[in-house]
């Protein structure tokens, strides 16, 4: 295919291997995990306090439908 680009790592902006997409390395690839881990991705919305976040999985009969 004529003109395609590489992808690129979306941490260093290497081009992306095959064994770590969409990554370049394995230490890219932890690179991102620890960030998202450390709080360095948010997504976006209201924040949520954690006792919120337990009345709200306390009444769940969980994502089969079973109670």
């Amino acid at each position: 295919m004529a003109g395609s680009k590489s992808p690129k790592c979306p941490v260093c902006g290497r081009v992306a291997t095959s064994e770590f997409r969409p990554f370049c390395s394995a230490g890219c690839k932890d690179r991102d995990l620890l960030k998202w881990l450390g709080d360095g991705y948010k997504i976006p919305g209201p924040a949520v306090s954690p006792d919120e976040l337990a009345d709200q999985f306390a009444g769940d009969s969980g994502r089969d439908g079973e109670d």
